[in-house]
Parts: structure tokens; C-alpha cells; sequence
């Protein structure tokens, strides 16, 4: 039976004689590359040769999409990272293809002339080819896992925030101000509902009691959660060895693993560095080198939760007896103190990307270690 391209609009799925016949299509023998176009049902696969030159189109259903990758021979598969690449790239790698998430800035410049999707699925091919391209790391299920539990905590915080707020915009419409955190809104906010002789009528009463509900269930489910995340901290050998680094706890430790893994898809620890967005960022021409601010790169969440862990290293780390000590000291007088916060921040992402790359080392925090 000869190799032959489908139709570039066929869809083949697997309900109809019609879809079925379709299926017969093989991938061509001398595809080295492939592009995916994902969608929430059809995905666009454009096959490239050797050459580069695009071999085959075809359009495929959610179901025959890795039929059509198990009879095919091994090959570099790209694709943009967006919600369920993830997905699929671990079970194309299960296939035994080299399957590649490019970041969507990336493979813009190789979308020539109108879009479709067609277009952009060849367009993540010729990209995935390219020898400097950039990669995001193909994620396990485990780390998948992890990261859905930050990403819920940070979603139930920022809830609490907002009631918090809200209830004070409710106050100070009846003259009755807060103090500011979380503890001050608790003492203030009972007090003023305690308190019968001020201009709260009893329907806004009845109205933050039911917030204070709500906040209460919010505080509660974030609590199981940090519980959660802890608790895997301290069952998991790598997060145990990043906990030994100064500044970075439990949920730091584990967000950064979730997010970076074994931190070996970074060539040295600067390029962790950058991934994070903890590097000047630069905009020179003409010869004339100007840097910037931090660029703030890559995943915000975790790096907001390394700088908080470096501010907190900054007020607390004890100087006199520390490796960072006399680093810091010195870094403390010729810079801003928010400068040398996110310096700190720099180097601990820095120290926790040579932990990760090498098992079974911890940081030493003795006088004269190295940092």
C-alpha cells in the first residue's frame, strides 16, 4: 500500500466508514519533523522532510490524533506551550517521539504572511528545527500535580485579599477605618461589629458577618492546602536538600521544583537566573550597552515567592557566622536595599539551580563555605 497525504481540510476521526477510510493515510516515510497546532478538539499537523519543505498537511480529531503518531516513525514533534501541551507532549514522548513546547513569542516570526491554522502549525514545525531555539521543559505528572496546588493557594489568597478589602470599603463608607494586614482587619472588624453605638445599620451588619463566612472557609481551605504542600516538601529528597538554603521554604522549595524540575534543561545556574526574570534586562545599540530594570521573565509566582524569601533572609540572615554574610554586608553599602534584596534573590536561584543539578548535595551555611 503506497503513502499518501490526506486531503489538507480531511478530518479524521473514527466514528464513520468515511473517517475510517481515512485513517488508512500514513505519516510519510521521510518526515523528520512535525508541527501541532492544538485545539480543543482538532488538532493541524504539518509534516517537514529533511529539507524543510512541507510534506504533508492533515487535520485530526482529539481521539485519532495519536493513532496517527503510533504507526509513524520517530520524529521531532513541536507544538506551542498553551493548556493541555503538557498532555501531550508526555504521551507523544511515550511513543517515542522527541516531542518539543516552544514558548507562542517564539514561533511568531515564522508565521509568514495570513494566519491560519494550517500556517501556524507549519510555522511551529520550521521553528522546532531551528538549532538555538528556545524550550519549555516537558513536565511530569507529579510536578503537574504540585503546581495545581500553588496555583489554587494563590488563587484562594488573592480571594482573601479582596474580601478583606472589600469589607474595609463597606467601614469606612460609616467612618469606621482598619488597620492594615490581615491581623488588624480580624481585631477591627469584630470590634466594629461588637460594637452597637456605630453608625452600622444592621443590614450592612448582616452583610459582613456573611463576609466574614466566606473569609473564614477561604482561610480554612488555604491552611489544608500550605498543610499539603509541606508535607510534600518534607517527603521529597530534592525539595529537602533547596530547604537547606537560606530564605527558601516550603512553598518556595516546592514551587520551584514543580516549576523547574531537576533544573538541568538550564546550561548554568545564570540561565535559571534569567528563566525567572532576575537578570537586568538590556536594550543596547550602537555599541553602547544599556541595562534596565530586572525583566521579569517566566513564572512571576515563583519568583515573587524567592524574592519574599530573600527579603525575609535580608532582615533575619545572622551575618556574623553566615557565608552570605560578608557578601551581603558589603552588597548592603554601595547599593539600595531593594537592589540588594533581588541580588540576594539572584544568588539563592542561583545556589538552589546547583543543588538541583547535583544529587545529594545541601548548602553550607558555615563561615567560609562556599555560597
Amino acid at each position: 500500500m503506497g503513502w499518501s497525504a490526506p486531503h489538507p481540510g480531511a478530518t479524521l476521526g473514527v466514528t464513520t466508514s468515511k473517517e475510517e477510510r481515512r485513517m488508512r493515510t500514513k505519516p510519510k516515510p521521510n518526515s523528520a519533523a512535525y508541527g501541532i497546532d492544538i485545539g480543543k478538539k482538532v488538532f493541524h499537523v504539518v509534516a517537514l522532510d529533511a529539507d524543510g519543505r512541507p510534506v504533508q498537511r492533515a487535520k485530526f480529531s482529539r481521539e485519532t490524533l495519536l493513532k496517527f503518531f503510533e504507526v509513524s516513525d520517530t520524529a521531532l514533534i513541536g507544538m506551542e506551550a498553551c493548556a493541555g501541551s503538557q498532555w501531550l507532549a508526555r504521551k507523544l514522548t511515550a511513543l517515542g517521539h522527541d516531542a518539543r513546547i516552544i514558548p507562542a513569542k517564539f514561533v511568531k516570526p515564522y508565521v509568514k504572511s495570513n494566519k491560519s491554522d494550517t500556517i501556524d502549525a507549519e510555522a511551529i514545525a520550521e521553528a522546532v528545527t531551528r538549532p538555538t531555539m528556545r524550550f519549555v521543559q516537558v513536565r511530569s505528572e507529579a510536578q503537574v500535580d504540585l503546581q495545581a496546588l500553588h496555583r489554587i493557594r494563590d488563587r484562594l489568597i488573592r480571594n482573601r485579599t479582596g474580601l478583606m478589602n472589600q469589607a474595609r470599603a463597606f467601614c469606612i463608607e460609616y467612618g469606621l477605618a482598619m488597620r492594615t494586614g490581615a491581623g488588624g482587619f480580624h481585631a477591627d472588624i469584630r470590634r466594629h461589629l461588637d460594637n452597637d453605638e456605630n453608625d452600622l445599620s444592621s443590614a450592612m451588619r448582616d452583610l459582613l458577618t456573611d463576609l466574614l463566612d466566606d473569609l473564614a472557609h477561604i482561610e480554612r481551605r488555604v491552611a489544608e492546602l500550605t498543610k499539603e504542600i509541606e508535607a510534600i516538601a518534607h517527603s521529597d529528597e530534592t525539595v529537602r536538600r533547596l530547604l537547606t538554603i537560606p530564605g527558601i521554604g516550603a512553598l518556595g522549595a516546592t514551587a520551584l521544583v514543580a516549576a523547574a524540575g531537576d533544573g538541568r534543561q538550564f546550561r548554568k545556574a545564570r540561565d535559571m537566573a534569567a528563566w525567572l526574570g532576575l537578570v537586568p534586562a538590556e536594550h543596547s545599540s550602537g555599541g553602547k550597552q544599556t541595562l534596565l530594570g530586572i525583566s521579569k521573565r517566566g513564572n512571576g509566582y515563583v519568583r515573587r515567592l524567592i524574592i519574599h524569601g530573600a527579603r525575609s533572609c535580608f532582615l533575619h540572615l545572622h551575618r556574623e557566622t553566615h557565608a552570605l554574610g560578608r557578601w551581603l554586608s558589603a552588597l548592603e553599602e554601595r547599593t539600595h536595599r531593594n537592589k540588594a534584596i533581588v541580588a540576594l534573590a539572584n544568588k539563592l536561584t542561583r545556589i538552589a539551580w546547583a543543588i538541583l543539578t547535583r544529587p545529594g548535595e545541601n548548602y553550607l551555611r558555615t563561615k567560609g563555605a562556599a555560597a
